[in-house]
Parts: structure tokens; C-alpha cells; sequence
């Protein structure tokens, strides 16, 4: 399976399992934005038990979150999104994936921030046997 992250595909020798195309960053940042609108989380709104959304591109499932949260009457003023683990390295991709992720919640890519830490080899993710990832959106009316 490839590896998306930020809606980019990644050259890497595995990808993640998903449900959906597993794209944790963009998983992330839908959980972020329709929390921070008081609205229920990812899994409610598209669940891994709806064999429609078998292999989903993330980004279309982050587009149609945060048409719910504009339609509640919310812009977005910033977001950050963090991805947990020790590869891949994101700098060459960072740019696309700012876009991407920018693209779908239809703002500039200067108000969404892509950025990467490890856990310095501890964890799952320091044994390079997962992802993980964090994000925080702040909105405004």
C-alpha cells in the first residue's frame, strides 16, 4: 500500500493501514477542525464500518469535515499539523502537503503549518512501526 501523508503520496517502502488511504496527517487535522467546531470527531461522521469508504482519499473526507464546520458558520484562522515518527523525512514534501491539506479547507497555505518530530527511537513510532500524528486548528466566526 503507499504511503500518503497531507494528501501527497510518498515513495516509502510501506505504507499505513487504513480503512481509508490511512493518511494520518489528514486524519489529524479533520479531528482538530471539527472539534474545535464542537462537532462529533472523524469516526463518527465516516465509519470504518461503511465499505463505501474503503480506501477513501483522506483529503476528500477533510474537504466534506470542513464543509460541516463552514456551514456551522466557521473560518479557519490557523492550523498546525504534526507528524509523530522517525521516517519519513517530510522537508521535500512539506510545501505540497501545506497545499494540499490548504486546498481543502479552501485557505492559504500560510495558514496551515506542516511540521514533523520523532520520539528519538522510543515507542512505535521510534521503531518505525506506525505513525502517529497531532494537529490544533483554531477558528473564528
Amino acid at each position: 500500500m503507499p504511503l500518503v501523508l497531507g494528501g501527497v503520496p510518498i515513495e516509502h517502502p510501506s505504507g499505513l493501514a487504513g480503512h481509508s488511504d490511512g493518511d494520518v496527517l489528514a486524519h489529524a487535522l479533520t479531528d482538530a477542525v471539527l472539534g474545535a467546531a464542537g462537532l462529533e470527531d472523524i469516526g463518527a461522521l465516516f465509519s470504518s464500518d461503511d465499505v463505501a469508504l474503503a480506501g477513501a482519499d483522506s483529503i476528500e473526507l477533510l474537504r466534506e469535515a470542513w464543509r460541516r464546520v463552514q456551514a456551522d458558520g466557521w473560518l479557519l484562522a490557523n492550523a498546525d499539523v504534526v507528524l509523530i515518527g522517525q521516517e519519513p523525512r517530510l522537508a521535500p514534501h512539506r510545501d505540497a502537503m501545506r497545499a494540499r491539506l490548504a486546498d481543502a479547507l479552501g485557505v492559504s497555505p500560510e495558514l496551515v503549518a506542516v511540521r514533523a518530530t520523532t520520539t528519538d527511537f522510543l515507542g512505535f513510532t521510534g521503531r518505525k512501526e506506525g505513525l502517529a500524528a497531532q494537529a490544533v486548528a483554531l477558528l473564528r466566526r
